[in-house]
């Protein structure tokens, strides 16, 4: 069996025509083992970004880059609520805070994440200004999800590839297909998902991937550009399950919230941003504990769809009324607060042994 060649994959991707799964997965596994010249990458995901990514070549990507990861030995009956990011807003750390709720709910949580893209602060910038050690073994990831229920895979340490496409990222300064593969490569490899996506052309992509992959996902993103649920106006959630997909529109007032504007979510540094997530788990009361506890309810319903497909065949607004009280209840109850403190202990205790 013959390989593919760079001129051929460049050649193909420059004329338009979409590379096979296989061709996409070689030369993903080219760049994962440093063997692709920055030349090569560049070209590819240039041609790519301007021919427009398709379903196939995202599978064959998502293929090399988890086989070349680090294996996180945990259940993948496991959530995820994770944003592409690229929305450029630079918003408070909405999916990260959501997972602490969630977790407080008994929910498993493996939040797969990365320093900062389109906000001053990533989740692994926010989660490390609150004590949690992100510098752990695979083992130690899963032993924390074991005592804390929830846990951290840092992109950089379960996809050590990552470090050779780096500089090509670096220096083109557009999107690339490498913007929206981060919530596609979770090493939990998690079977619950919610997902926010800033790109409408990018939806299509995600939820053909999570489609092929029989997972269960909320893929969601706001009018306002937002790659999680807003609640300055209207947001479209895509549920896929068992292959299925179905589209819903939903509305602040759908859940008796108020209409923020984006001034009311935006962030700051890594210590201004945690202090936010403290008091928000705290019950402070305002915008950022709304668009918050949408974003848990999401993850909630996520989490239950993925448990019992029977729930798709419910009223999505009803799902997300019931999981949106119980996520408050879980801030007001002091278990949130809670979750963050047996995070932070069990990955420090991690981080010792």
């Amino acid at each position: 069996m013959t390989h593919p060649t760079w001129p051929e994959l460049l050649t193909a991707a420059v004329s338009g025509t979409d590379l096979t799964v296989s061709q996409a997965e070689w030369a993903m596994r080219q760049v994962m083992q440093g063997e692709a010249t920055n030349a090569q990458l560049g070209g590819l995901l240039l041609a790519l970004r301007a021919k427009g990514e398709s379903v196939e070549e995202v599978i064959g990507f998502r293929d090399a880059i988890l086989d070349a990861a680090v294996p996180l030995p945990v259940n993948p009956n496991v959530l995820d609520i994770v944003g592409t990011g690229g929305d450029g807003y630079g918003t408070v750390n909405i999916s990260s805070t959501a997972s602490i709720i969630v977790a407080a709910m008994g929910v498993p949580v493996v939040k797969h994440g990365n320093r900062a893209v389109s906000s001053k602060t990533g989740a692994s910038d926010v989660l490390s200004e609150l004590g949690i050690d992100l510098r752990l073994t695979p083992e130690s990831v899963a032993q924390v999800l074991d005592e804390a229920g929830i846990t951290f895979a840092w992109a950089a340490a379960f996809h050590p590839g990552f470090r050779h496409a780096a500089p090509v990222r670096a220096e083109l300064g557009v999107p690339t297909v490498f913007n929206f593969l981060g919530p596609l490569v979770n090493p939990a490899r998690a079977e619950a998902n919610a997902v926010g996506v800033s790109s409408l052309e990018t939806v299509p992509i995600v939820t053909g991937v999570f489609r092929t992959r029989g997972a269960t996902a909320l893929v969601f993103r706001g009018e306002d550009g937002l790659d999680e649920l807003t609640t300055t106006g209207y947001s479209r959630i895509w549920q896929i399950s068992n292959g299925d997909l179905h589209e819903f529109d939903i509305h602040p007032r759908d859940l008796g919230l108020p209409t923020a504007s984006i001034d009311d979510l935006l962030g700051g540094t890594p210590a201004e941003n945690a202090d936010t997530l403290r008091r928000t788990l705290a019950g402070e009361q305002g915008p950022v504990r709304d668009i918050v506890l949408l974003n848990a309810a999401a993850g909630i319903v996520a989490y239950r769809l993925a448990q019992d497909p029977t729930q798709a065949d419910r009223n999505m607004i009803q799902r997300l009324v019931e999981a949106f009280a119980e996520a408050a209840a879980a801030v007001d109850d002091g278990r949130a607060t809670a979750k963050l403190a047996a995070w932070v202990a069990a990955s420090r205790q991690a981080g010792s042994d």
